[in-house]
């Protein structure tokens, strides 16, 4: 078993026992800025209503309806052009328009566009194998029993290399492991999904030019579209992570997807190739059952020389060159790539026999009005009163009906003020669990959770304090709104949307339900804090949620069943029992005692 698979291992280990310290092997540097609000920004389309392009309103008010409505979508940003101009534009609440959110896979594309442009200026070509461009990293005894890899069989996935995104958690130097590591069949022949082929494009450019992917890509396409409010995160050795890490804005996406639609040009300047947007989106290999195809870091999509710049939970930006149409997608599904409910429902809406009019239909003030009460509404959410849930969840879930009413959870915010309470095993973090591992910021354990209410000067919030290791994070909390919050973790700081539910268990104990929504992410997460006599139990449940991320773990329990220790473990139900504890970390229950002194440790 490779070094990287043990490591994966010892993590998951790690975590199941509830160890905070020392858990990554991967050297850890902040990189997450807060959004720049204030960077300027340019809106680089024109708004129009649908008819004037050729597509009617109604339609879009069933996809939109259709899309949140689904109980498999959770939408957060739409946007919808045609003929360059924006006709439909939804942020789903709390969610706002205007702010990065994470690409994910999507940003893929994009590193396939820097290839294009570095094969252009005649500094790489496809046929190039790999281990000739990084001479210095690759075992000279391997390399002669290596079968030849090219940039080619990197842009299409068919690499076969088999060190993968589960072992960047292994150690810092990831294109030393990648370039070490064993092949899995003979290269172009199988398409095999690894992020890691694409890193090493990154890499690559970073090796032909000396400058980063991001810092190569800057002057020569960021800049030229206007896109300026990004992100994109560096491995501990400084390339830019490439297939992955990408925070950036919707609008600037869909300039991404224009300019595949206008062959490259931008404002009559040619930015990629046109030959290579040509290449990049034919079908270059077939890629998994159920999509359409590859070709060089971008899917193929149902209609006639459509594509995708695809990335995992619902980050998406789908071109139709026959409809000149460009789709944007933002969303944290709980599925990943292309077979999956959401662009099921935008193949639905647009089949491959819809043509839109190449005319202006005639103007249709009724449904149109329809479709921005719709995006309104789906923008600001669902106005109400301070939310008392009457009924809370079926009793199977462990909430029974609560017949809660107004003062009640005033009543218990005047209780709670000003205490404090120990938590233990502190093991637990504010962050998803896929935020912390997709980003290398591990928690080192909330300790303790207070409370604070002036229900004379501030009656319609309260104030959460977690001391989270050593740093101290203070929420504001609403029963009848979202509240924007900063959360910062050893550096890093993300934008989250809290909301609160008063409830009841099955005892009638009180109980406040947070909802946090991580504005910048694909993730969010619920915070169920029960209260009884002078103890506090908190447990934690995250959206995306654990059959995915335990889905997306199968092939290392598999690995684990070939260690001897695992393996004897494992035999009969211990499998089941290792999925337990597993699903137990991924969504994880804390209990806290009341603190002696309620301030203690705590900076109120």
């Amino acid at each position: 078993m490779a070094k990287e698979q043990l490591a994966v291992i010892e993590m998951i280990t790690n975590m199941i026992l509830g160890k905070t310290n020392g858990v990554s092997k991967v050297d850890f540097t902040p990189q997450k800025i807060p959004f720049p609000e204030n960077l300027s920004y340019e809106q680089a389309f024109l708004r129009a209503t649908p008819e004037s392009q050729g597509v009617s309103s109604e339609k879009l008010i069933h996809l939109l309806s259709n899309l949140s409505a689904s109980p498999y979508t959770d939408m957060h940003h739409f946007l919808v052009l045609r003929h360059g101009n924006v006709i439909c534009d939804c942020s789903f609440a709390p969610y706002r328009s205007g702010i990065w959110h994470i690409s994910h896979s999507m940003c893929k594309s994009i590193t396939g566009m820097a290839i294009g442009l570095l094969i252009d200026e005649g500094k790489l070509s496809l046929d190039e194998n790999i281990y000739n461009i990084f001479p210095g990293k690759v075992n000279p005894l391997i390399k002669i029993f290596r079968p030849e890899i090219t940039v080619r069989h990197l842009l299409t996935m068919t690499s076969g290399v088999t060190f993968n995104e589960s072992g960047i958690v292994s150690g810092n130097d990831w294109l030393e492991s990648y370039l070490n590591a064993p092949v899995s069949g003979k290269p172009g022949t199988e398409f095999q999904y690894n992020s890691l082929n694409t890193y090493v494009l990154s890499a690559i450019v970073s090796a032909r030019t000396e400058m980063t992917l991001e810092e190569y890509l800057r002057p020569r396409l960021f800049e030229p579209l206007g896109i300026t409010r990004y992100l994109w995160e560096t491995c501990p050795k400084g390339i830019t992570k490439g297939g992955w890490g990408l925070f950036i804005c919707p609008e600037d996406m869909a300039k991404l997807g224009q300019l595949y639609l206008n062959h490259g040009m931008w404002h009559e300047k040619q930015i990629i190739p046109a030959d290579w947007i040509r290449e990049s989106t034919t079908k270059q290999v077939d890629s998994i059952e159920g999509t359409y195809g590859y070709g060089y870091q971008i899917w193929m999509e149902n209609r006639l020389n459509s594509f995708e710049f695809n990335g995992m939970l619902g980050q998406n930006v789908i071109v139709y060159p026959d409809l000149d149409m460009v789709i944007v997608t933002c969303a944290g599904n709980n599925e990943l790539f292309q077979n999956n409910v959401m662009l099921d429902l935008i193949r639905d809406a647009f089949p491959q026999e819809y043509q839109a009019s190449e005319y202006a239909l005639p103007e249709n003030p009724a449904e149109y009005h329809k479709l921005t009460h719709l995006v309104h509404s789906l923008s600001h959410g669902p106005s109400c009163m301070p939310q008392i849930r009457r009924g809370g969840w079926a009793k199977k879930s462990g909430y029974s009906r609560s017949h809660a009413i107004y003062p009640k959870y005033v009543r218990l915010l005047k209780d709670l003020d000003g205490k404090c309470y120990n938590i233990n095993p502190a093991s637990v973090g504010l962050f998803p669990l896929i935020i912390q591992v997709f980003h290398n910021n591990l928690t080192n354990g909330i300790r303790q959770i207070s409370f604070q209410y002036d229900k004379i000067n501030c009656p319609d919030k309260f104030y959460i304090h977690f001391l989270e290791g050593e740093e101290n994070c203070t929420l504001t909390v609403s029963f009848d709104r979202y509240i924007d919050n900063l959360i910062t973790l050893h550096g890093e700081t993300y934008l989250v949307a809290v909301k609160c539910e008063y409830t009841t268990d099955a005892d009638y104990a009180p109980v406040l339900v947070l909802d946090m929504v991580y504005l910048e992410e694909a993730m969010s997460r619920k915070l169920y804090l029960h209260f009884k006599s002078n103890e506090l139990m908190a447990h934690w449940s995250e959206s995306p949620g654990k059959e995915l991320i335990l889905e997306g773990l199968s092939s290392i329990t598999g690995e684990m069943t070939k260690l001897p220790l695992y393996g004897r473990f494992l035999e009969g139900s211990g499998m089941q029992f290792l999925e337990h504890l597993m699903a137990d970390t991924i969504e994880p229950t804390v209990r806290g005692t009341l603190a002696e002194s309620d301030t203690e440790d705590m900076d109120i």
